[in-house]
């Protein structure tokens, strides 16, 4: 005897609340799942940052031991270290990333996509703020290794570079991914790929940061790109838009003459 999906359930009960349940009870649904799609993908940063608080032995000696063997190659390859500090710092640093960003939003507002603009810079400050407040709240000492290859300031967890290769990637890809041709729309994931996981160990290569710090930053950002778009997602279902999909990017409307409707809150 087969076992019947749950899925059409759940399809009725959101057409029901849809339709009959009216703008504050459309608000209400959208808020509770929005809620916990939140707290599920804060769960694995906040997991990550109580291990790091409580010195968990198994993550200590994983972070030890990696820093030490990336020290030594990077202290028998100086030509190599200064590939990493040119890709940590240039092509892949914060401040290419912002810029990149800031060049997205002034487009989206050319382009009367004011909600999108709005939306890609709470995502990019808010996600900076959020890295800062985090490292000061943990305070956390960047590694100590003989001969340092590299320097960095401030506390280390979460790695902010981590953590801004996330929600820059994020932002350019959720905005501009209607822009690309179907076909070659995986280019830009795998470009998107190669700089977060690149960011990530040149990090850790250069001795500035633990692996852990590099996870903590992923995940924050991964947390914060969750929040923002959720509440993107919210205003489209507002004004009567379909949901999109990672793949479809956060407006596909942005190809058209009007990328945003005036809708008013709560009309269909």
């Amino acid at each position: 005897m087969t076992e019947r999906s749950p899925r059409p359930r759940r399809r009725r009960l959101g057409r029901f609340v849809t339709k009959h349940g009216g703008p504050d009870a459309r608000f209400g649904a959208r808020l509770v799942v929005g809620t916990a799609l939140t707290t599920l993908a804060a769960v694995p940063f906040s997991l990550a940052l109580v291990l790091v608080e409580s010195h968990w032995t198994p993550l200590h000696r994983l972070d030890q031991g990696v820093a030490e063997r990336l020290h030594r190659s990077a202290l028998d390859h100086p030509g190599w270290v200064r590939v990493l500090d040119f890709l940590t710092h240039v092509a892949w640093g914060p401040a290419t990333m912002r810029i990149l960003v800031a060049a997205v939003v002034v487009w989206l507002l050319w382009r009367r996509a004011h909600r999108l603009a709005a939306w890609a810079a709470v995502t990019a400050i808010g996600g900076g703020l959020v890295g800062l407040l985090v490292k000061n709240v943990v305070e956390r000492a960047r590694p100590h290794l003989p001969d340092p290859v590299s320097h960095a300031p401030g506390f280390s967890f979460p790695s902010g570079h981590s953590m801004t290769a996330v929600t820059s990637c994020a932002v350019l890809l959720l905005v501009l991914l209607p822009l690309v041709p179907r076909a070659w729309r995986p280019v830009p994931w795998v470009l998107a790929a190669v700089a977060v996981l690149g960011v990530g160990y040149t990090r850790i290569a250069l001795g500035v940061h633990w692996v852990s710090d590099v996870v903590g930053g992923w995940l924050l950002g991964v947390a914060v790109v969750t929040a923002t778009t959720l509440a993107f997602e919210a205003w489209r279902g507002d004004v009567g838009r379909p949901r999109t999909t990672p793949a479809e990017g956060l407006e596909p409307e942005i190809t058209t003459e009007n990328p945003e409707p005036a809708g008013r809150p709560g009309s269909r």
